[in-house]
């Protein structure tokens, strides 16, 4: 049985000239097709040019990375200068790779033409050509807590220099054990510096942390924490844990789902979720901690092109992934930590876009839905009525690939399980991401495949090295 909820939708116009950034940054911003500042962004600029300690709680998805990359750089290009040898001006940590990564593109994308060093360095990858990268120092570091630690360790990098010290994520890195780091990060760069926590959860842990860490702060706060984005349709579905394969299947069958990150609770679920939609004959690749940082940027790669229209993670990928016209989000497991879910379902409806999020839930998961509403405020069950003693999807195996015009909402169904459509997700035609009968489709970026047409002709299946 699935339920499906309404949108919550807040529109907020301004413009980032009359929050002081200058022109460049301007004409970043405007290439990048930014047009008006989210409330966030609108609120913690100006006080970020003003120099003043941050704390900012927003829900994710809402442009925290641009409220702090842009008056930052707006600050490095008006006080041009070489990057410190084997230091950094501007230190932003971040608690994964993915988020680290995402975090250095942004700095990339709004600093365009201002002739700044941005560094990225985090674990899985080799440590040498970081060492050799932070030789010539940098404007901007972004940093794993763990490598940087490392790099600091073997001298290969001084923060005597940093005058503006950000956190992102802050609650995430103290789930990830990283505290012990960050308080040794935070004894190596000058008490005499800016510092900036912006992320959508606040615990009582991050509080204590940012009151070690932060001077007289303005609290900036657009929505309450563990609050979901707007613009996301919720679905619940009751299902038996042994169907929830099937399930997921016509999920994927659905022609309105064009890309999706399905979430699973363990790395071992997730490469086991690969392995038997490739046996329904659909594209799919995975990513989670056992694997390399060269097979997951490998992976995020092919899933971000529209290669591969599915990807498979573990709450590592909750966080700083941003895919344009991401359509869904799939929980196939309910998170251990309810604060994931937020996370997670903010993956799709980014910048201004709808999506859907689609939650599997089985029986001895409905303490963590109860969990989940409560933080939330959302009532995930169909119309508020009381969880069945039982599943309305029996057991059942699951679906491979169907014949005719492909499945999806033709298809055969399971008795007594409802599917639920977003109203507002994106639909059309284009090439289907599914593998077997051919036809026109959209892959998950919209662009037109080449691929042959002929029946029998499959497409190539995306491959992780296992030596990357």
């Amino acid at each position: 049985m699935c339920s499906s909820g309404g949108f919550l939708t807040k529109d907020f116009m301004s413009d980032f000239q009359s929050l002081g950034l200058t022109g460049r940054i301007l004409t970043a911003l405007t290439k990048a097709g930014y047009t008006a500042p989210t409330p966030i962004q609108a609120q913690s600029i100006p006080l970020v040019i003003q120099g003043r300690d941050i704390v900012g709680l927003a829900q994710t998805g809402t442009g925290k990375t641009l409220a702090f990359a842009a008056p930052i750089l707006d600050r490095l290009s008006r006080n041009a200068g070489p990057a410190p040898v084997r230091g950094a001006r501007v230190l932003v940590l971040a608690p994964t790779r993915e988020l680290a990564g995402q975090i250095a593109k942004s700095f990339e994308t709004y600093g365009a033409g201002l002739n700044l060093r941005i560094v990225m360095v985090c674990g899985g990858a080799k440590i040498g050509g970081q060492i050799r990268q932070l030789e010539r120092g940098a404007h901007v570091l972004v940093a794993t807590p763990g490598r940087l630690i490392d790099l600091m360790e073997q001298r290969a990098v001084s923060l005597d220099k940093v005058d503006t010290l950000i956190l992102d994520e802050a609650d995430q890195m103290l789930d990830l054990g990283f505290i012990h780091a960050l308080r040794a990060i935070a004894k190596n760069v000058p008490s005499k510096r800016q510092t900036l926590f912006f992320s959508a959860t606040m615990p009582k842990a991050v509080e204590s942390l940012a009151a070690t860490f932060l001077r007289n702060p303005a609290e900036v706060s657009v929505t309450p924490p563990a609050t979901t984005a707007g613009r996301i349709e919720q679905q619940i579905c009751f299902v038996e844990q042994a169907e929830k394969l099937s399930l997921l299947v016509e999920k994927i069958r659905d022609p309105a789902l064009r890309s999706a990150i399905v979430f699973t609770r363990t790395k071992h679920g997730a490469d086991g979720v690969v392995k038997r939609l490739a046996k329904a004959d659909i594209d799919s690749v995975a990513i989670h901690g056992n694997k390399s940082q060269a097979q997951r940027q490998k992976a995020l790669d092919a899933f971000k092109a529209g290669r591969v229209p599915i990807l498979i993670a573990t709450d590592i990928a909750a966080r700083g992934i941003h895919v344009d016209g991401l359509t869904h989000v799939i929980n196939y497991d309910l998170p251990d930590v309810p604060e994931q879910f937020v996370h997670r379902i903010g993956r799709t409806a980014r910048a201004g876009n709808s999506g859907v999020a689609i939650s599997f839930c089985s029986k001895d998961e409905r303490p963590t839905l109860r969990a989940i509403e409560k933080l939330t405020g959302l009532k995930l069950a169909p119309g508020g009525m009381s969880l069945p003693d039982e599943p309305l999807r029996k057991p059942g195996k699951p679906q491979g690939n169907r014949s005719g015009n492909g499945g999806g909402r033709g298809g055969a169904r399971s008795g007594g399980h409802q599917g639920g459509q977003s109203s507002g997700s994106q639909s059309g035609g284009g090439r289907p991401h599914r593998k077997g009968p051919p036809g026109g489709g959209a892959n998950a970026s919209g662009q037109q495949s080449q691929r042959s047409s002929k029946g029998a002709a499959r497409p190539r299946r995306f491959k992780e090295r296992a030596d990357a």
